[in-house]
C-alpha cells in the first residue's frame, strides 16, 4: 500500500533566506505515515483505530527545499509486525518553473494502531505481502533493531540542568534555548493527543535557534538521529522543549532536543519526558555553502561525558555513509 500527496512551499514554510525549515518537512512525512497507516490498520474488522507514531529513524535531509517549490511525499508500508508497522517515506522537490525533481528527504517511521474507544488498546495490525522472504527477513530485523533502541534509549533520561548566568560565548548553556507550547486542539488527533509532526516541527524550530546562536549565521537541519516517542502528551498539557549542543565538528552541530510535558489540569502528576532526540545542523553562507563551525567550549564532566557520545555517533554516522557510497 502506497500513498502521495502535494504541497507548494510558502514563505512562512521558510527561514529568512528561503529555506524550508526541516520542522515543516518532518510534519509533512509524519502525516503521510499517518494517513497510510490508519488506512491500513482500519482494512479489517473490530476498532476503529489511528496510527500513532511511536519512532521515527534517522533522517537524512538531502538537498534543501525552497519557497516556490512543490514537495512530493510518497509513503509506503513495508514492514508489519502484530502490533506496530514500519512506513518508508520519500519527498522529492519539484521546481515548477523548470521541472527539475531532486530527493529532498527520506525517512522510516514506526506507528502503533490505538483504538478510538480506548486510546491505551493496542489493536492488531494486518499483515502485508512482502515481494519476497528475504525483505520480509529484512523488515523483521529492523524492527527487532529498533525495539531494542527505544529500550535502551528510555533508560538513560536525564533531568535538563538550567544555564548558569551569563554563559561564556560558545559554550553549551550560551546556546541552550527552552520553547514552552500549550498544546491546543489544532496540535491533537482525534484522540486529543499531539500529532507527532507538530511535536517534531517544534523540536526543530528550538534545535535551528540553538545552532543559530552558536554559529550566527544562517544554518538548516542536515540529519535527525532516531526520535523516540516515550509518552504520549494530551491537550491541555505545557510542553517545555529545550535544546543543547552536545557535540561540534568542523562542519556540524549535535544538538539534543528534550520534550517535558505538565498536565495543567492534573499537575499533581507533575512533569515526564515525553520525547528526545539528536538533530544535526550545518551553518551556510548566502550561497549555501558549508561554513566551519565555532569549537564548542566545554565546561563540566557531565558536557564531556555527551560531547564523547556525541563525537562517538558522528564517527558511527560517518563511517556508515563512506560504507553506503561504497556500496553504490
Amino acid at each position: 500500500m502506497t500513498t502521495s500527496q502535494q504541497m507548494i512551499m510558502r514563505p512562512d514554510d521558510a527561514n529568512i533566506v528561503g529555506n524550508v525549515h526541516g520542522g515543516i518537512i518532518l510534519k509533512m512525512i509524519e502525516e503521510a505515515g499517518c494517513i497510510i497507516g490508519t488506512r491500513h490498520c482500519n482494512t479489517q474488522n473490530g476498532d476503529r483505530c489511528l496510527a500513532a507514531l511511536v519512532r521515527v529513524e534517522k533522517t537524512e535531509f538531502l538537498s534543501p527545499v525552497f519557497i516556490g517549490e512543490v514537495a512530493h511525499v510518497t509513503a509506503e508500508i513495508t514492514y508489519t509486525s502484530k502490533h506496530s508497522l514500519e512506513v518508508q517515506v520519500k519527498v522529492m522537490a519539484e521546481n515548477i518553473l523548470t521541472g527539475a525533481k531532486k530527493l529532498a528527504n527520506k525517512a522510516a517511521l514506526w506507528y502503533v494502531p490505538c483504538s478510538l474507544q480506548n486510546v491505551d488498546k493496542i489493536m492488531e495490525v494486518p499483515p502485508i505481502k512482502y515481494d519476497s522472504t528475504e525483505k520480509e527477513e529484512e523488515g523483521r530485523k529492523r524492527y527487532e533493531t529498533q525495539k531494542m533502541e527505544r529500550l535502551e534509549t528510555k533508560a538513560r533520561i536525564e533531568e535538563v540542568v538550567p544555564p548558569p548566568p551569563n554563559p561564556e560565548k560558545h559554550s553549551v548553556g550560551f546556546s541552550q534555548s527552552s520553547l514552552i507550547h500549550l498544546v491546543g486542539p489544532s496540535d491533537c488527533t482525534l484522540h486529543n493527543y499531539v500529532h507527532g509532526g507538530v511535536t517534531m516541527k517544534l523540536m526543530d524550530e528550538v534545535a535551528g535557534i540553538v545552532a543559530a546562536r552558536h554559529c550566527n549565521t544562517n544554518i538548516v537541519t542536515a540529519s535527525v538521529d532516531a526520535i523516540n516517542f516515550h509518552r504520549k502528551i494530551m491537550k491541555g498539557c505545557v510542553v517545555t522543549v529545550t535544546g543543547r549542543l552536545t557535540f561540534v565538528s568542523n562542519k556540524s552541530m549535535e544538538i539534543e532536543v528534550l520534550v517535558d510535558a505538565t498536565s495543567l489540569v492534573e499537575a499533581e502528576k507533575g512533569k515526564y519526558r515525553a520525547v528526545s532526540a539528536f538533530f544535526t545542523f550545518i551553518s551556510l553562507d548566502k550561497h549555501n555553502r558549508p561554513l566551519p563551525v565555532p569549537p564548542l567550549k566545554i565546561n563540566g564532566e557531565e558536557e564531556q561525558r555527551r560531547f564523547e557520545e556525541g563525537n562517538a555517533r558522528y564517527l558511527h554516522n560517518k563511517a556508515k555513509r563512506l560504507a553506503e557510497k561504497q556500496q553504490q
